[in-house]
């Protein structure tokens, strides 16, 4: 017998698993909007409330790939996301937003799926927008910007368009769901590489396990134990490495690099336009810690990228992408190339 909303819900409230099978199910009535916001809000809650196992991440992330909208790139050779879920709580300038275009600059494609704010008070869609880069192109489109100047931004709305039915519970529970998990794991131009950051250390194990079922070939993931969903200057960071097959966990650190550490206090802004003039320091190349932060992520991304040989050296190619002005000439790029297709 095919499992019901109702037998679903009785097992998380039992905390026992949802087999993924069943979870391929439950997702599929969830995203056609067959379930009702009271029995979709109850599924989700419980889910978090249970703590959502690695396979019914994976069940849940193949259906929302299943129903999204996607970006067909020709070559993915070299093609990476550079994510977080959000939820961190703070409140930091766009970081991988930023690290987007230095990677880009570098010889990395970007192929970045994001939203409007989650927790931050700028979302990578609203500081793309601030930019002057166009948000609403076609899939063929950002197929074309990824080939044409190696960065395709995708906004997640329009990738998921079955998220229509689960945007109001959402919205009315305003706390943390499985979707959270979600979104960093189903990248609409199907990315083989991903450096994802995520908001919580359980995260790092999971995530990392839960795209290895999915088929990623080189996935860094990364939590700042001062609680960033990106590698910190502020703290030590964890790392989940999938790499040809294998995962590795290991910790990383601000001096390791030669970077001065420093608190998240100084990267911290209140809107959008905050956030732009940040970034626009770094692509400046502004010294402090906002530029130290980019290069760090942008060279965790080269890595996963397979553009660089480790970390180490993709922070020296960010840092070369910057100092020369690259990154800054492939921000403008990017936005020309946006303006040009409306």
């Amino acid at each position: 017998m095919p499992i019901t909303p109702q037998e679903a819900l009785q097992r998380t409230i039992e905390h026992r698993e949802i087999f993924h099978d069943e979870m391929l199910k439950i997702m599929r009535m969830i995203m056609n909007g067959e379930l009702s916001p009271v029995m979709t809000a109850a599924l989700i809650t419980g889910l978090r409330v249970k703590k959502e196992t690695i396979g019914e991440i994976t069940a849940a992330a193949q259906v929302m790939r299943e129903f999204s909208t996607k970006v067909h790139v020709a070559d993915p050779t070299h093609l990476v996301d550079i994510v977080g879920t959000g939820g961190d709580g703070a409140h930091t300038f766009n970081i991988s937003t930023c690290a987007m275009f230095v990677a880009a600059a570098a010889g990395a494609k970007t192929a970045k799926h994001g939203g409007r704010s989650v927790s931050s008070k700028s979302g990578s869609a609203d500081v793309v927008e601030a930019l002057g880069g166009n948000i609403h192109l076609t899939p063929e489109q950002i197929a074309r910007s990824i080939e044409e100047v190696g960065i395709g931004f995708m906004f997640a709305p329009n990738h998921h368009p079955a998220m229509k039915n689960v945007a109001p519970v959402r919205k009315e529970l305003g706390v943390r769901t499985i979707f959270n998990i979600l979104g960093p794991l189903t990248n609409p131009a199907s990315a083989p590489n991903i450096l994802m950051g995520v908001f919580h250390s359980d995260l790092v194990g999971i995530q990392v396990r839960a795209l290895q079922r999915l088929g990623a070939e080189h996935a860094v993931v990364v939590y700042g134990r001062d609680g960033m969903d990106e590698i910190s200057l502020g703290a030590a960071t964890l790392v989940g490495e999938l790499k040809k097959g294998q995962i590795t966990e290991y910790e990383i650190h601000p001096e390791d690099f030669g970077l001065t550490m420093a608190s998240n206090r100084a990267l911290k802004v209140e809107t959008p336009e905050q956030s732009m003039a940040m970034l626009r320091g770094v692509l400046d190349n502004q010294p402090g810690a906002a530029r130290d932060i980019v290069m760090i992520n942008a060279g965790a991304a080269l890595y996963a990228a397979n553009v660089a040989s480790s970390i180490a050296d993709g922070l020296e190619r960010a840092r070369v992408a910057i100092e020369s002005g690259a990154a800054k000439a492939k921000l403008a790029q990017f936005v020309a190339f946006g303006q040009s297709a409306v």
